[in-house]
């Protein structure tokens, strides 16, 4: 082999063995592996749910649940995304208002996979520093687009002081044939004490109006929970080791 077919097939073999590196977080947005992960996948303590929300905020639905929740006295988690925060920048300050907490999503829906290096550590801290300045308070979660967790992503939130969290069950509500009953059946399929529900409240990356089988879905959820003794409330109250 040649010198330079050897330089070659190094070079191929160390690109792919970054490849790897960068990627092999990702394997955490398998369900069936997240268990094998339970603080990464929002497994706290047995008598609590943790109730979430992804995409936000949005003015046409964001609101929406928001008084919702109000009606039922229940506070959540929304991981934002930054670039929707700048359309709608009174919703994280209306959300830490009444009990809300708000996290991170990222700046855009991109997966962190495809993201350039440097790039997830801009999105992560953009994100952050404006949640902070419309909600009044530092975001402590981090959740990646699609739970697709990178090593860039995995520095990037250290550095940023953010935690990853995923989801221990979801409600596929993003699909445009979603129902309130189908989501509420998904959901409550894989919901155990400790738990984390992940749902959206915005369809800014989902069929339009998907948003609106997530709201139907949630007055049952809570009824179903509470018909269980489960409490429901935000990560910050999930019981979650830092």
């Amino acid at each position: 082999m040649s010198g330079w077919h050897r330089a070659a097939t190094a070079g191929g073999l160390l690109a792919a063995a970054g490849a790897v590196a960068q990627g092999a977080p990702g394997v955490t947005a398998l369900a069936g592996l997240r268990p094998l992960w339970p603080r990464l996948a929002g497994t706290g303590r047995p008598g609590h749910v943790a109730l979430t929300f992804d995409d936000g905020p949005d003015g046409a639905s964001t609101p929406q649940f928001l008084d919702l929740l109000a009606r039922r006295g229940v506070r959540a988690t929304f991981f934002l995304l930054g670039e929707m925060i700048t359309r709608f920048p009174d919703l994280p300050g209306r959300m830490t208002a009444e009990g809300h907490e708000v996290a991170v999503h990222s700046w855009d829906h991109r997966n962190h996979l495809r993201h350039l290096p440097g790039r997830a550590l801009d999105q992560l801290a953009r994100t952050a520093d404006l949640a902070e300045a419309r909600g009044g308070v530092r975001p402590r979660f981090f959740r990646p687009p699609y739970g697709v967790l990178s090593t860039a992503g995995l520095r990037a939130a250290a550095t940023v002081g953010l935690q990853p969290v995923l989801w221990t069950t979801w409600g596929r509500d993003w699909a445009a044939e979603a129902t309130p009953g189908s989501v509420l059946r998904t959901v409550t399929s894989g919901l155990t004490g400790g738990g984390t529900v992940l749902l959206h409240d915005s369809d800014c990356t989902s069929a339009p109006g998907a948003w609106r089988s997530a709201y139907g879905a949630v007055p049952e959820l809570l009824s179903w929970c509470a018909g269980r003794g489960l409490e429901v409330g935000p990560l910050a109250e999930h019981g979650l080791p830092r």
